[in-house]
């Protein structure tokens, strides 16, 4: 969607009416960052941003966005800051964990 008064004055107004309806926390995801403060400045609950900006409250890093949707650096969001060694670290990890299953697992006769 694109960022208009209207989107904003709708999206407040639903971040009010969720938390007088008592929810524990607010998810934005994908919103432009002045929407996600504008929103966290004006609800007594929390938010929690997805690729929303600094300004939420908390924030959600997606595993495979921080390596790279599977350690394919072409594919990582604007939001995600992409972590090479981490990715090599993890493909490490995840192979030797393989194998480690595979010489720890009872064998069928």
């Amino acid at each position: 969607a694109v960022f208009t008064l209207p989107v904003l004055e709708t999206t407040l107004e639903d971040a009010r009416a969720l938390a007088a309806a008592g929810v524990f926390g607010i998810v934005l995801e994908g919103v432009p960052n002045v929407l996600a403060q504008v929103v966290t400045q004006e609800v007594p609950v929390p938010t929690i941003g997805i690729g929303a900006g600094p300004y939420c409250d908390g924030q959600v890093l997606v595993f495979h966005d921080v390596l790279g949707d599977w350690f394919n650096k072409d594919n990582c969001p604007d939001a995600a800051k992409l972590f090479d060694k981490a990715a090599f670290d993890a493909r490490l990890l995840v192979n030797e964990g393989k194998h480690a299953w595979n010489r720890a697992r009872p064998r069928r006769q």
